[in-house]
C-alpha cells in the first residue's frame, strides 16, 4: 500500500473512533448567575437587533442538574435589545439582564395550579409610568392623584397581552427616573413588544403553573453573544 494511503485509512480510523461531540451544557449552567435559585426562565434573542428569540423555563433538581422543563417562541421591543443600565424610557427596547419576578398579574383568573402571588386586574388597576410621581414604576389601584393618565398605563385595555403576566423585577427596587416601567413577562399581542417580553396565552398559562415562589426564580434576558449576552448576565 503507497504511504499516502496508509496516512489516509490512518486518519479515517482515528475520525471514525473519535465519536460525536460532547452535547454542550444546558444553558444555566454556562451563565454567570441564576439568581441563586433552583427555578430560572431564560429569554434569548439572536442579537441585539432581534425582535423574537426564545423563552425557556429550567428546573434545578437536588443533584444541582438543571432541566429543561418548557420553551416557546418569544418577542422582545420592537426596537430590539439594550443593556438594562443604560435603557432609557420610551424607547421600545427590551432591557437585558437578570431581574426577579414580584408578582404575576392578569384580567383572567389564575390557572388551576398557580401558587405564585397573583393579582387580578380591574376596571381602576393602572401602572404608573409618570417620571413624576412618587407611584412610578408601581401598580395604581385606582390611579395615584399624581400619575397622569397619559403617562401610565390602564392594564385592563391589554386583554390579549395582560390576560396573564409576571412582572420583571427591572428598574423596581429603587426605581431610577427615565430608565423604564411596566416591563413584563405576558401573553402575546399582535406583534413586538414595547420593550416587555412576550409568549403565547398557553406558555404563560404553563410558565405560571410550573413557578414556584418558594423556589425563587429569576429570568435572564440577554442574546446569544456579545456583551449583552445570556451567558455574561
Amino acid at each position: 500500500m503507497r504511504p499516502g494511503a496508509v496516512a489516509l485509512a490512518v486518519s479515517s480510523l482515528v475520525v471514525l473512533g473519535a465519536g460525536p461531540p460532547a452535547p454542550a451544557p444546558p444553558l444555566p449552567v454556562r451563565m454567570a448567575d441564576t439568581g441563586g435559585g433552583t427555578q430560572l426562565i431564560t429569554a434569548v434573542a439572536p442579537n441585539r437587533a432581534s425582535t423574537t428569540g426564545t423563552v425557556t423555563w429550567w428546573d434545578r433538581g437536588g443533584d444541582g442538574r438543571w432541566v429543561e422543563k418548557g420553551s416557546a417562541p418569544a418577542r422582545f421591543g420592537a426596537n430590539g435589545l439594550v443593556g438594562g443600565a443604560s435603557r432609557e424610557q420610551g424607547t421600545n427596547t427590551t432591557p437585558t439582564g437578570l431581574y426577579g419576578l414580584p408578582y404575576a398579574f392578569g384580567i383572567k383568573a389564575a390557572p388551576r395550579g398557580t401558587a405564585y402571588p397573583y393579582r387580578r386586574v380591574h376596571q381602576d388597576s393602572w401602572w404608573c409610568q409618570d417620571n413624576e410621581s412618587r407611584s412610578y414604576n408601581r401598580w395604581t389601584e385606582p390611579r395615584a392623584a399624581d400619575c397622569r393618565a397619559a403617562e401610565s398605563e390602564h392594564l385592563i385595555t391589554y386583554r390579549a397581552q395582560y390576560a396573564h403576566a409576571l412582572v420583571i423585577g427591572f428598574n423596581y427596587e429603587r426605581p431610577v427616573r427615565g430608565r423604564g416601567a411596566g416591563i413584563f413577562l405576558h401573553a402575546n399581542g399582535r406583534g413586538a413588544t414595547a420593550g416587555c417580553v412576550s409568549v403565547s396565552e398557553e406558555a404563560m398559562r404553563r410558565i405560571l403553573v410550573w413557578a414556584d415562589p418558594a423556589r425563587r426564580p429569576h429570568i435572564a434576558v440577554g442574546t446569544r453573544s456579545g456583551s449583552t449576552a445570556v451567558t455574561r448576565l
